[in-house]
């Protein structure tokens, strides 16, 4: 390291946001995470002996994945280097790989790789580094928000141990927050402030799990914030917390694990019938910009899938509320949307139609293709009549209640029920009437 790279480091060290400043350099300054390093787990040990293995941490934003892997580049003997997969290229990777093989060659010392934002990295980028990190060459410490087992290559995940990082408590976050605001060294405990406990436990509150979010508002607080006439220092208050952190953090990726998890959650508690969670999930997703029309789409499914026939209005509610959303946009659509979610939500249910259908692909896939029975075949189409085509059809309006008993199934499926109507809802009168057709 020359002069010039010494005092950019200094220089980076003091000027960093406070978030970097604070990131521990030791297991035992985490917070949080003792799912995966609490002194009797795998990943503490590892790290300890200095003998750990390609590792994968996957979890959302602000929970301590690149702080983990500055923890692993302050305790282990190996050369550790880092990329951050959004503006690193395969000549980057070269580089690292030579260099990598010269210290393995020349002094027998790994090298650990930190890829953050692995999943940024393409296939071919992660097809590179999948020999290397096969034969010892490097050992691959990735960093991602997304599922891992989606984003990253399968033979290169077969090849690490994946670690996920759970959302931090609301108590982690404050433990942060005081630490920050009080830690003269690596904190903000030179500017002689003070945080209220309303505004500490507001700010863990509204941070959603999200340290950086927190610690981030915490620095905004302490650098604007005037000093106290009376006894001279800066106090952060809830006022001054509000401020600083004016909307809460909803962590709301649309191609990643929160919005599958989130539309989850909506499709779950409409067919659970609890309209107050489902409107919740519904302003969840509308907060962090979700399409309306895919919103509207899934109301449809759920009307017919879980609600069926049990509230026939249930799907003419959601399509109407699909073509209205369409033509009137945001922000009025929320309200249509409101409606039709809690009409569906509080809809009895059903999924008998649902059941039938998917019942009879099964019989249909399953079973050879058996002939229509001929009452029932089309006696119009060319000389189809003369081969007996509809001979002996019943027409059913011919008869009382409109209703014949006759043969529809073909004969290998004679008495198979498919659609089994419920007790529920509008679905009871449809079994009561098809119980009265068939005495």
């Amino acid at each position: 390291m020359d002069l010039f790279d010494y005092m950019r480091k200094n220089t980076m060290e003091k000027e960093s946001p406070l978030a970097s400043r604070l990131r521990p350099s030791t297991l035992e300054e985490v917070v949080g995470q003792q799912h995966i390093i609490g002194k009797d787990k795998l990943l503490y040990r590892a790290i300890k002996a200095d003998k750990l293995g390609s590792v994968i941490f996957y979890g959302p934003p602000g929970t301590g994945k690149t702080t983990l892997a500055r923890v692993i580049a302050n305790t282990t003997s190996a050369d550790f280097k880092q990329l951050n997969a959004t503006v690193a290229g395969k000549k980057d990777m070269e580089e690292i790989v030579k260099e990598a093989k010269d210290s393995l060659g020349m002094y027998g010392k790994k090298t650990i790789l930190f890829v953050d934002e692995i999943h940024r990295f393409n296939k071919g980028q992660q097809d590179y580094l999948l020999p290397f990190v096969e034969d010892g060459t490097l050992i691959l410490i990735g960093a991602t928000t997304e599922n891992p087992y989606f984003e990253v290559n399968g033979a290169l995940l077969s090849r690490s141990r994946v670690f996920e990082l759970k959302t931090l408590e609301k108590e982690d976050i404050k433990t942060l927050i005081h630490r920050a605001v009080y830690d003269k060294e690596k904190g903000m405990g030179a500017y002689n402030a003070v945080i209220e406990p309303d505004a500490e436990d507001f700010l863990a509150d509204v941070a959603n799990g999200d340290a950086r979010a927190a610690l981030n508002a915490v620095e905004l607080g302490i650098m604007t914030t005037e000093r106290n006439s009376q006894d001279g220092k800066i106090h952060i208050d809830m006022e001054v917390a509000q401020e600083c952190i004016q909307k809460r953090a909803v962590r709301y990726d649309k191609d990643g694990d929160n919005h599958y998890d989130t539309i989850s959650a909506f499709i779950k508690s409409m067919r659970g019938t609890d309209p107050d969670a489902a409107v919740y999930y519904l302003a969840r997703m509308l907060y962090a910009g979700e399409d309306i029309k895919f919103i509207a789409r899934r109301i449809m499914i759920c009307a017919s899938e879980d609600v069926g026939n049990a509230d026939p209005q249930a799907l003419v509610v959601a399509v109407a509320a699909a073509q209205a959303v369409e033509r009137i946009g945001l922000p009025e659509a929320q309200i249509i949307l409101s409606q039709a979610v809690t009409y569906v939500a509080s809809a009895p249910k059903s999924n008998a139609a649902c059941v039938a259908v998917f019942e009879a692909r099964e019989a249909v896939q399953n079973q050879k293709t058996m002939p229509i029975p001929v009452h029932l075949q089309d006696s119009h189409y060319k000389g189809s009549a003369k081969l007996g085509h509809g001979q002996g059809y019943l027409y059913a309006h011919d008869y009382e209640n409109h209703y014949v008993d006759q043969q529809y199934l073909p004969d290998g499926l004679v008495g198979t029920e498919f659609y089994r109507p419920t007790e529920n809802g509008y679905e009871k009168k449809i079994g009561e009437h098809l119980s009265f057709l068939k005495k």
